[in-house]
């Protein structure tokens, strides 16, 4: 199975312009990404799909592989397909490239999925991670989703969910982490179908995939779950940079 990790890697991020560019420790956000997913070992190649001059030539210095991308795109997924189009692979993994501490057994955990998969009945895999804080779960940057008894996706929503009438349950909430793993086949599809009316009310594209009937893996992971969205969540990534524990 040819498994490659493609992070899309766009400029012009509405809510934090220029974000990728910004420093995080001593290197740039998008070349910390880069190199941790390199470190991983995981992938046959790993690939830096941009629309920036900036981010091809920060990565091309580490050495890294650069799809440039030659038209505009929507989300992130159809920046990844444009680039895998010629590319011979089974799986193809989506890392944002604002999620600098992805570690490798979660990134082993989604891999799993497909291949304990003999059937391929799974059409794409993701992560997440419960969401304690009040602020955390009310956060509509914070991308919550619901799952059912096999861990595959029911919905995705800004809004927290699910609504506790409840006081007396406990209360689980979890967060949609910003890396998928597709098959090339579901990727391919999802980039050649419009916008879903759920995915273009909620803005979360992987909404599409169920609107279209795809099974989609949810996989818990414990990690640090840090995507930078704003300056404030980049403050929080230095903070945890330098305060691991």
């Amino acid at each position: 199975m040819k498994i490659i990790a493609v992070i899309p890697a766009r400029y012009h991020a509405s809510r934090f312009p220029g974000k990728l560019m910004q420093k995080l420790g001593d290197t740039t956000l998008i070349a910390h990404t880069y190199k941790n997913v390199l470190a991983t070992g995981l992938f046959s190649e790993v690939l830096v799909a941009t629309d920036s001059d900036a981010i091809q030539s920060e990565i091309e210095k580490l050495g890294g592989l650069v799809f440039r991308s030659l038209k505009e795109h929507e989300c992130g997924s159809d920046r990844i397909a444009e680039a895998v189009l010629n590319h011979h692979v089974d799986v193809v993994v989506n890392i944002q490239g604002d999620e600098p501490f992805l570690n490798q057994p979660s990134l082993k955990s989604l891999l799993k999925v497909f291949r304990e998969d003999v059937d391929q009945q799974i059409d794409l895999a993701s992560l997440m991670t419960p969401l304690r804080e009040k602020e955390e779960i009310e956060n509509p940057n914070n991308v919550k989703v619901i799952v059912d008894q096999q861990n595959c996706a029911l919905y995705f929503s800004r809004s927290p969910i699910p609504y506790y009438r409840s006081t007396d349950l406990p209360q689980n909430y979890y967060k949609h982490l910003g890396v998928y793993a597709f098959r090339r086949e579901a990727l391919l599809h999802f980039s050649a179908s419009k916008m879903t009316p759920l995915e273009q009310a909620e803005k979360i594209e992987c909404i599409r995939y169920l609107e279209q009937g795809k099974k989609m893996k949810m996989v818990v992971t414990h990690q640090s779950a840090i995507g930078i969205d704003t300056p404030e969540d980049l403050k929080k990534a230095e903070h945890f940079l330098n305060n691991p524990s």
